[in-house]
């Protein structure tokens, strides 16, 4: 009895460690309360189940069912705490468990082999697992995070490798006897990792090589808008320049008008005279939200768009001098921000859409943008707003990397039903 005691000790060691490992590279919708209330249930059926199996068939046939009885569910339990869709969770969860039996199992022959007590195999076992969750959380987390951002929809055949790995690795450790006894058993477990290190190389080459496509079609189609926009307001000042032209060449005649009327005592014909023209000129003032050329002209393309979508746009903006970062580059965040608002608005019913908008350069740089949002949002645990939409997400990445490399501070938030970007230089 003490000694099924200890393997059930054993099993919910590495069942936790191994959850440990799953969370390394999760983000989790739950607080820490709830989740350790999770955590808590989930270890007394492991602990349970563990000890009806091995007191009904001992450690074979716990060995046998314990991907029925202990990965299943925690793979469930992490899915539903998680904000992952289904493919990325799968792929991620099988990929631990799969590490996570291939090191309990080696740990084991090792200290077997050796005739090592069962403490060591648990302090040896305490030390690489936790090597490991240290290294995925260092290492791993932000790059799988942002992978997992930018490719939301390509996961679903990537997740039958772990799996088909896993069930071949659980059949040839369990039958037709325990991998403990014997030795062609452990040849096929162990050199199955061969061709199974280099399936996940060529995964994650062509994970980041679709992530660099990503980001390079983000940079032209941004590059593209940011030259029609600018586009755009070239004619739109060349428009006006001919109009402002032609109005110069008029006003000797409309001069002559006036000081006839004028002579001829219609004082009031000639005010209402110089009243239309007035307007007719106001009508062709060119708006300028900034000085720098390229940021009013995102100002310009984006907040045209908002108003032509029934948006209405409340913004002031206060930039006289050029950036202290690279224009072209900050266009690029407020081209985000602002396309991301819009997309936002249209959401809602037309009465309710609306767009805020600050940006001031001193004493600092500060970005501030907000819109009404529809529903729940969740955040990483970066503060990065979290979406399972296709071709979503790009956008905040961006805003994210120019912040990284300017050591601009961002924040995102969603108070009483208005989303928020701040973002401060």
């Amino acid at each position: 009895m003490p000694n099924m005691f200890f393997f059930v000790f054993r099993t919910l060691f590495i069942t936790i460690m191994t959850i440990g490992m799953m969370a390394s590279l999760t983000e989790f919708r739950f607080g820490p309360r709830k989740l350790l209330l999770i955590l808590g249930g989930y270890s007394v059926w492991v602990s349970a189940s563990s000890l009806v199996l091995l007191w009904i068939g001992g450690e074979l046939l716990l060995l046998r069912l314990f991907y029925l009885t202990i990965s299943v569910p925690a793979t469930v339990l992490t899915y539903l705490a998680a904000n992952d869709t289904p493919a990325q969770a799968v792929f991620n969860y099988m990929t631990q468990i799969m590490l996570s039996v291939l090191a309990a199992s080696g740990i084991r022959m090792l200290t077997d082999s050796l005739g090592l007590s069962g403490l060591v195999n648990i302090l040896l076992m305490g030390i690489f697992y936790s090597a490991i969750i240290y290294l995925e959380w260092r290492f791993l987390r932000r790059p799988f995070r942002m992978l997992i951002q930018v490719l939301p929809a390509r996961w679903g055949v990537l997740t039958l490798i772990p799996c088909v790995f896993c069930v071949y690795l659980i059949f040839v450790s369990s039958w037709p006897g325990s991998y403990l006894e014997n030795t062609a058993q452990r040849v096929y477990i162990y050199t199955a990792v061969i061709p199974l290190t280099f399936v996940y190389i060529a995964i994650f080459k062509s994970l980041l090589t679709q992530y660099r496509i990503q980001t390079e079609r983000q940079s032209a189609a941004l590059l593209t808008v940011q030259i029609a926009a600018l586009k755009e307001k070239v004619q739109k000042v060349n428009e006006v320049e001919e109009e402002v032209r032609i109005q110069r060449h008029d006003l000797r005649h409309q001069l002559q008008a006036v000081t006839e009327l004028v002579a001829q005592g219609a004082k009031d014909t000639a005010l209402e005279f110089l009243n239309a023209a007035q307007k007719r000129l106001d009508e062709q003032k060119v708006r300028r939200w900034c000085a720098p050329v390229v940021l009013d002209a995102v100002f310009s393309s984006y907040f045209g768009q908002a108003q032509k979508a029934g948006i209405r746009v409340n913004a002031k903006i206060s930039m006289a001098g050029a950036p202290p970062v690279d224009e072209g580059e900050l266009a690029i965040v407020v081209a985000n921000a602002l396309e991301n608002a819009i997309h936002a608005c249209m959401e809602l019913p037309a009465g309710q859409r609306e767009i805020r908008c600050k940006m001031v350069s001193t004493p600092g740089l500060m970005l501030e943008i907000s819109n009404p949002c529809t529903g729940d949002l969740a955040f990483d645990g970066n503060g990065l707003p979290v979406t399972q939409r296709a071709n979503h997400g790009l956008g905040v990445q961006s805003i994210s990397a120019f912040c990284r490399k300017t050591g601009a501070v961002y924040r995102f938030n969603l108070i009483d039903g208005w989303f928020h970007l701040m973002l401060v230089l």
